[in-house]
């Protein structure tokens, strides 16, 4: 705890111990995973996935990817926390020492597993994660809550895993990818080298949103470098450091905004959904835009009664415009530009065409209401001052919309005073700082993690 305040970590990691883990993967997909070193020397996964070209598994693939545009990982275990991401023994040690109450652990490798082209296998090594991490955090006071990982390439079972990780394994949520990957319909047989994505939002994954409104979970979303995931700005980079700048901002924008407008919180009001490990800072502006776009694009849009002037008052300011040189034929020339302009020949109230209004059916609920509704979180590290910002860019629902992250494990997760920076980066009143460090993350992941916190946590400062 901090000055008596709960302590959540919303967003910490695992480092997957790949002996151990293989032994849960059912025994033909073992030899379709392993561990190599690349020329640089950094240690990658080496998946053994479908082929489209040849119809087997026989395509190589390595991941983080080694280098090119959307270079992944590069030197990037952390001194500090890549043992105790590993071995729990350290990492409780970890959090008594830095006061912090729970770690909400997503996984590491397990985030390229939507960028697996075979199914079955991403089915099965999604399985044996789950089985691996429940049984890794298993015990410890309940306070390391393993978030499981769904096999996006297979919507049934994906469904079917998910109450499995809550029914069965006892987890407090579920992560899935901002996009996966899919042929490019202008390049479908270069395939994965280019490609475009289905976001979360599309309405074939939207059993999985149901299934997360009937368990009553949050829904973890994360995305990767180097993974094949669509990553804006990221695709176009090809260092590590220009591609981890934009690649998960990129994606949870891009997943958030798709979540919006194709109408998915719309039609599940009670989904919570975390935009996680993209930082904070950013939302605001973006919240803006969904507003600003909704109100002037959709709200108040007639796309059957564009704006046409007069051609009188067109013809006289053409006039007024040239200054009496040369008004020869001017009305003619008016008259067949205005024509060319605004192609009075074709009456727009004729047109027959639903794609004339984008997301007619948003025309009723302004974006900022899914804010206000508690189904929209994301995430912040220690040394982020962006939670301060964010009531003044959004009213006090600025202070319910992201939680503290130590992004434990991972490269640029800090380990020394991270709970006391993050406290003390700005002056919060104490309401609003144990949203931060706690409450929010209660909020996000709801009553499973609230009814499962260690035995202290429930003392009422704590609450």
């Amino acid at each position: 705890m901090y000055q008596d305040l709960l302590v959540v970590d919303a967003d910490a990691h695992k480092l997957e111990n790949p002996i151990v883990m293989r032994d849960y993967l059912e025994p033909e997909y073992r030899d379709r995973i392993g561990l190599v070193v690349d020329s640089l020397g950094d240690q990658r996964a080496q998946i053994k996935d479908w082929n489209p070209q040849t119809g087997k598994n026989d395509f190589y693939r390595m991941f983080p990817q080694p280098q090119g545009l959307g270079k992944g990982g590069f030197r990037t275990l952390n001194p500090d926390t890549t043992l105790g991401a590993m071995f729990n023994r350290v990492r409780i040690e970890h959090m008594d020492q830095e006061g912090i109450d729970v770690h909400v652990i997503y996984g590491t490798l397990n985030l390229i597993f939507p960028s697996i082209i075979d199914k079955d296998l991403a089915v099965a090594l999604c399985r044996a994660y789950n089985d691996y991490i429940a049984d890794d955090c298993r015990g410890y006071n309940n306070r390391l809550k393993p978030i499981g990982v769904l096999p996006l390439q297979d919507v049934d079972a994906a469904v079917a895993e998910m109450y499995r990780c809550v029914n069965e394994l006892g987890m407090i949520g579920v992560a899935v990818a901002p996009n996966l990957p899919i042929p490019h319909p202008k390049a479908p047989d270069a395939f994965p080298e280019i490609r475009t994505c289905k976001s979360i939002s599309h309405p074939d994954f939207r059993p999985i949103l149901q299934a997360a409104v009937d368990l009553d979970i949050g829904l973890g979303i994360h995305g990767s470098p180097g993974s094949s995931m669509v990553g804006g700005n990221a695709d176009h980079t090809e260092t590590f450091v220009l591609t981890h700048v934009f690649v998960q901002r990129n994606q949870q924008q891009l997943a958030l905004a798709r979540m919006v407008f194709d109408g998915a919180f719309e039609q599940f009001p009670t989904l919570r959904v975390g935009f996680l490990e993209g930082g904070c800072g950013w939302l605001p502006d973006l919240a803006h835009a969904f507003h600003e776009h909704w109100e002037k694009r959709i709200r108040d849009f007639d796309p059957k009664h564009p704006y046409r002037p007069s051609l009188m008052e067109f013809t006289k300011l053409m006039i007024q415009e040239r200054g009496g040189k040369d008004n020869t034929n001017i009305i003619s020339k008016a008259k067949n530009l205005f024509d060319l302009i605004w192609n009075t020949q074709h009456d727009p109230t004729k047109i027959d065409d639903a794609s004339l209004y984008e997301h007619y059916d948003l025309r009723h609920r302004d974006p900022l209401d899914y804010f206000e509704r508690g189904q929209i979180f994301t995430s912040f590290e220690s040394d982020d001052p962006a939670p301060a910002y964010l009531p003044h860019g959004m009213g006090e629902i600025g202070k319910h919309v992201t939680c503290f992250s130590g992004d434990y494990g991972h490269w640029d997760g800090v380990l020394q005073d991270c709970v006391k920076d993050a406290a003390t980066v700005a002056d919060y009143e104490r309401e609003h700082l144990g949203l931060l460090l706690g409450g929010n993350s209660l909020a996000l992941y709801g009553k499973r993690l609230r009814e499962s916190l260690p035995e202290y946590c429930m003392a009422p400062a704590a609450r």
